[in-house]
This record gives structure tokens, C-alpha cells and sequence, in this order.
């Protein structure tokens, strides 16, 4: 017991004075020598003793006054600005120390105090404005957004998750994913949707994940869109045109064929049959077959379009491709503008028939008013190549309808071409363009390749 109570008394005498004590201790320091040599010139001087008191009184008196004062003024501005910064802290931004100026250095102490809770203030009034809109919109978007801890249990769900799942927000938090049949969403690809049945919906979902941390602990955001309306819409544009193109093309070779069919019926039921009825019969059934063969070729593409087999990569040099496709080309001089030594890997079948399609376009375009057509290839930054194809034909005049399969404005064209060419530059994870040059008249196809 007695070394306890000597190790509390070292640690006592050990501990550092506080400001205050300091402070006084300073203070009499300063004023300490001065009172002495003068209460001491009173007191062996010659002087009666009633002089003797009362200066002494006067200088005590005086002293311990002067020192309070200090002690006041010194200590008294330190508590406010301690009760100022507790109050930043307990998040009251509200309260201002007066005496806040810029001709005093504790009032600029004060007033520095006074702007950062006027900058804390306007921060969480914008933190909470950005909250209030976040709060709304997560609340009115129709996707489902959710967050889970590191143990994949439910931290936060929007209104769209509620419905999805068909519970209140309140039964949600703290569950794991797995539980709410969601665990399969956070451990699958992003690129490719999933068929799910939730209790508030099925169908297929798009799912979008990445990663935050809150409390220096990682979090997952997992984001959930429905894309079967999305989907059957598509579709069902899709369709429409189909059957549109289908119905077109179709009844382009029926009618000829039912009109003549009609008129070979009437013709073998005449009685006696005209002396030429042979000639007329050979050549209805002429243009019978023509028509027939010609709806065969269109099926045929159609065919050929529906199953283009996925592409087989290997290394191929660009430039030995594109002067091969060129060198195919004889109706029309095609100018080569050289570009870098590039190796891509590719289909080189697929993409010589591509580039045969466009180029060919380019030529028919520009034989009609005597233009010129080149192509080149360039590097577009460290993992893309281009391939450019320009004429100076008369321009694209339906874009809309550019890559509509079966839509064609040439004679005698089947309208798989651009269609075929672009599923193809898709295939290989790219993508074709066609637009009008704007520095002059004609047509520009951009074909942009992985390298």
C-alpha cells in the first residue's frame, strides 16, 4: 500500500504544471524581484511604521490585482476557443466568438475559429443537400441498388430493391445475400446478362458491380437493370423490319409469278388454244422460274447472313490484306495510302470479305461520278487499328436504313453487305462506321479492329 501511494505521489510530482500555474508563476517571476527590492527600501528606510503598512498593502494589494487580471485575460480566451472547437466538433457550427478581428493576434486566432465554422457550416449544409438529392433519386430510379458489407450482408436497398425482393427495408438490412438470392448477381460476369426470378419480377438483368469502402472497411455495390423490356422491344423492331423486308422482297417475286400463272390458266383454257400459245407458255414460265430462282439467292443470303460462323483469330498482316483486296478490285483504280507495319489478330477470310464489301460500295459510288477512292490504315492509340475507305461518290442518302439487312438502293443489290460486314467487325470486337465527308462530296467507312 505505502509503495502505491509513493508511485501516485512520483507521478504527481512528475506531472507538468498546468497552463494557468505557469502562468502565474511566470508572472510573479517577472514582478517577483521588483516588489521585493521595493517592499525591502520600505522597510529598512526611514519611515514611520503606518507608511510602512499601508504602501505595502497598496503593493500587495496592486500585484495580486494586476496578476489576477492577467490570469483572467489570458486563461479566459483559451476556454472560449476550447468551447468553440468542442462545439465544431460536436458538429454545432452555429456558435461565433466575439472579439474577432484582424488588428489583434487573438482576434485573429478567433476570427479564423469563427470562418471554419462558417466553411464547416456551408459544408454540411451542401453535404446534406447532396444527400437529400441522392436519397431522391436512388429512391425514384426503377433500378435496384444495393450494398453489401464484407461479410455480404445487406447495408442499404433503394425502393426498386424493395419491390424486387417484395419486403420492407427493415426485414432487408443485415441479411446476407445469399438469403435474399443475390449472391449468385455479386460472383457473376457483368458482360453477360442473367436470367433471374425474384419474388417481385423475372426476366433478364443487367448487372452492374464495383467496390467502395466506408469506415476503411471494403464494401460492394451491386446495381440490378431489367432488360427484358428493353429486350422485347428491340425484338419487336427487329421483327417489324424483318418481316417488313421479308414481305417486301417476297411479294416483289409472287406477284409477277401469281399475275403470269393466272394468265397461262386462261391460256391453256381456251378451246381451240391460239396458234402461238407454245411461245407464250415457254416464256411465262420463263419469267416463273427466274422469279423463283431469284427468291432462292434472296433466302440464300438471308441464310448466309443468320449463320456466320464465329471467327477463327490468327496473326495477320494488314498491309499484305489490304493490297490483296485491293488488287481484287478492277473496275476502278484504288490509291493505297501506306500506313505502320501492324499485326492484328483476326479472321482474315472474314475481314477480306468485309473489306471487299466496302469497297466495292466505295467503287460503285464513285464510277458514277468519276471519282476517286483510296484506302488506308492507321493505329488508333496502343490497342486499336483503322482501316479507312473514302470515295467521292455521291454521299449516304438513308443512313437510318445503312445497315437494315435486305435494304438496298442498287439495282439488283441483295442488302446483306453492310449488314453482314459490320456482324462481322462486331464478331472481332470492333466496330464499322459509314459517313459523309464533310470536306467534300462522298463516303467515308471507318473499321476500327482490336489490335
Amino acid at each position: 500500500m505505502t509503495d502505491q501511494k509513493s508511485k501516485i505521489k512520483k507521478q504527481k510530482s512528475r506531472r507538468p504544471l498546468a497552463h494557468e500555474s505557469r502562468l502565474t508563476w511566470l508572472t510573479l517571476g517577472a514582478a517577483g524581484p521588483a516588489m521585493a527590492i521595493a517592499l525591502a527600501l520600505l522597510w529598512f528606510g526611514d519611515f514611520s511604521a503606518k507608511v510602512d503598512w499601508t504602501l505595502t498593502m497598496l503593493i500587495v494589494g496592486c500585484a495580486l490585482g494586476f496578476l489576477a487580471s492577467a490570469r483572467e485575460h489570458s486563461v479566459r480566451p483559451l476556454q472560449t476557443m476550447s468551447n468553440l472547437l468542442a462545439a465544431l466538433r460536436e458538429g454545432d457550427y452555429s456558435i461565433r466568438a466575439r472579439g474577432a478581428r484582424v488588428d489583434d493576434a487573438l482576434g485573429e486566432v478567433l476570427l479564423e475559429i469563427n470562418q471554419l465554422g462558417e466553411t464547416l457550416r456551408k459544408q454540411r449544409l451542401g453535404a446534406f443537400e447532396a444527400t437529400a438529392l441522392l436519397r431522391t433519386i436512388m429512391a425514384e430510379i426503377d433500378v435496384a441498388v444495393f450494398t453489401f458489407d464484407p461479410e455480404r450482408r445487406l447495408r442499404l436497398v433503394n425502393r426498386a430493391g424493395e419491390n424486387l425482393l417484395r419486403q420492407p427495408i427493415d426485414k432487408l438490412l443485415g441479411r446476407r445475400a445469399a438469403d435474399l438470392g443475390l449472391a449468385v448477381c455479386l460472383d457473376a460476369d457483368e458482360d453477360a446478362p442473367l436470367a433471374l426470378n425474384f419474388p417481385g419480377a423475372s426476366g433478364r438483368w443487367g448487372v452492374r458491380k464495383s467496390e467502395f469502402r466506408e469506415h476503411g472497411l471494403p464494401h460492394e455495390l451491386l446495381v440490378l437493370t431489367d432488360l427484358s423490356r428493353t429486350l422485347r422491344e428491340e425484338e419487336r423492331v427487329a421483327w417489324q423490319r424483318l418481316v417488313r423486308v421479308l414481305g417486301h422482297e417476297m411479294n416483289n417475286s409472287l406477284a409477277p409469278i401469281k399475275s403470269i400463272a393466272g394468265s397461262l390458266e386462261s391460256l391453256l383454257r381456251r378451246d381451240p388454244a391460239p396458234p402461238d400459245w407454245r411461245d407464250d407458255a415457254r416464256s411465262g414460265l420463263h419469267v416463273i422460274a427466274t422469279r423463283a430462282e431469284s427468291l432462292s439467292r434472296f433466302m440464300q443470303a438471308y441464310a448466309r447472313l443468320a449463320r456466320l460462323p464465329p471467327p477463327q483469330m490468327e496473326p495477320v498482316d494488314l498491309a499484305e490484306l489490304v493490297r490483296r483486296v485491293v488488287s481484287l478490285e478492277t473496275r476502278l483504280p484504288v490509291r493505297v495510302i501506306d500506313g505502320p507495319f501492324l499485326t492484328i489478330s483476326a479472321d482474315a477470310a472474314q475481314i477480306e470479305q468485309l473489306l471487299i464489301n466496302i469497297l466495292h460500295n466505295a467503287v460503285d459510288a464513285s464510277l458514277e461520278t468519276d471519282g476517286e477512292v483510296t484506302i488506308g490504315w492507321r493505329a488508333a492509340g496502343s490497342e486499336c487499328t483503322e482501316v479507312v475507305v473514302r470515295d467521292e461518290g455521291a454521299g449516304i442518302m438513308n443512313p437510318g436504313n445503312l445497315f437494315v439487312p435486305f435494304f438496298t438502293t442498287k439495282p439488283g443489290g441483295s442488302g446483306i453487305g453492310l449488314a453482314l460486314s459490320r456482324q462481322i467487325a462486331e464478331a472481332h470486337g470492333g466496330f464499322l462506321s459509314l459517313t459523309n465527308r464533310r470536306e467534300r462530296s462522298g463516303c467515308e467507312a471507318l473499321l476500327r479492329l482490336p489490335r
